[in-house]
This record gives structure tokens, C-alpha cells and sequence, in this order.
């Protein structure tokens, strides 16, 4: 299948916030993960620093993706053949998506503040903000715990989706979201 014309394409801020997005998503999940697979303490705290700081870049990137699409995106239109509760689906389960994009880095931040000690971020430390309230922490905890598995289910539905439209239906809807190829574009 040829590659889609311009117009059928998202702007390349866009597609370079959205695999921006994917990789800190991924970082995301690689560090929890090795965080609580550590060794030791200090490997585990390494991990986490990782995951608040990449936590940070992604809330950032999101808010910057957000204000970008309410502002100057190109967003091509949907395949003719789309069904309208399929267009509907696709923008709820974008919704939701960047909802959780936004929560969960609130949620860990809020976590780390109300332990009421300094913690690293980017290599720096910041200082106790709040005096400790574990009703807080716990409560955020559960939180970020419990979305973060949301989080994983929905990032796994919006991919196999796009794999559905680049392999069962041939629409294009993948190659649209992708980088473009040298000579191609």
C-alpha cells in the first residue's frame, strides 16, 4: 500500500509528541517495574528517580500535545468506511487516554510529597514540601497503582486497534500516525 498523501497524514509535531509519548510511556512501565525487581535499596531508588523524572517529561509532553491539538494540529480525516460508534469509541478511548496521561503523574507526584521528605528528580533534590500523612500517601498510592493497570489496558487497545486498521482493514490509520520516510513526505 502506498504511504498516504500529506493531507491524510498528522502534522509532524504531533506524531513526534505521540511516539514521544509512547517511549515515556514505556520508560514508565520498565522502571516500576525494575524498581520493585531491584536488589537493593539503592538500585530501587535509582528506579524510582528514573520513573518520577520520566514521569515529569510525560506529564509535560501530554500537556504540550493537548494545548498543540487545541490550537494547530492537523488531524486527517477518519477512513470513509469508519463506522460512527467506531469514531465515537476511538475518541473516548482517546479521552481517556490522555486523562490518564495527566492523572498519573499527578497522582505519583502527590504520592512523594505527602511522604514529607525530599526525594530526586533530573538529579536534583527537592525539599519536603508538606509534614507526612500516610492517609495521603496510601490513598495516592492506590490510585497510581489501580490507573496505572488502566493506563497498560488502554495503551494496549489503542495499539492493537491500530494494528486492526494497518492489517484487517488496510485503511491507512497507522501510516498516518507514523514518522515519515525520506523521500516519501
Amino acid at each position: 500500500m502506498a504511504s498516504p498523501r500529506r493531507r491524510d497524514r498528522f502534522d509532524a509535531l504531533t506524531i513526534t509528541l505521540h511516539w514521544l509519548g509512547a517511549v515515556l510511556v514505556l520508560g514508565m512501565l520498565v522502571s516500576a517495574w525494575a524498581g520493585s525487581e531491584a536488589s537493593s535499596a539503592e538500585q530501587a531508588g535509582a528506579m524510582l528517580e528514573v520513573h518520577r523524572s520520566t514521569g515529569v517529561l510525560l506529564w509535560v509532553s501530554t500537556l504540550a500535545r493537548l494545548a498543540w491539538q487545541a490550537t494547530a494540529a492537523r488531524r486527517p480525516p477518519w477512513p470513509a468506511e469508519m463506522a460512527a460508534w467506531q469514531r465515537r469509541a476511538a475518541r473516548g478511548t482517546e479521552a481517556l487516554l490522555y486523562g490518564l496521561l495527566v492523572l498519573q503523574p499527578l497522582t505519583g507526584f502527590a504520592q512523594s510529597i505527602w511522604r514529607g521528605k525530599p526525594f530526586p528528580l533530573f538529579g536534583l533534590q527537592v525539599p519536603a514540601l508538606v509534614a507526612r500523612d500516610r492517609t495521603f500517601v496510601h490513598a495516592f498510592e492506590d490510585v497510581h497503582a489501580a490507573t496505572a493497570w488502566l493506563l497498560v489496558a488502554i495503551v494496549a487497545a489503542h495499539a492493537l486497534a491500530a494494528l486492526h486498521h494497518h492489517v484487517v482493514r488496510r485503511d491507512g490509520v497507522l501510516r498516518s500516525m507514523l514518522p515519515a520516510r525520506r523521500g516519501r513526505e
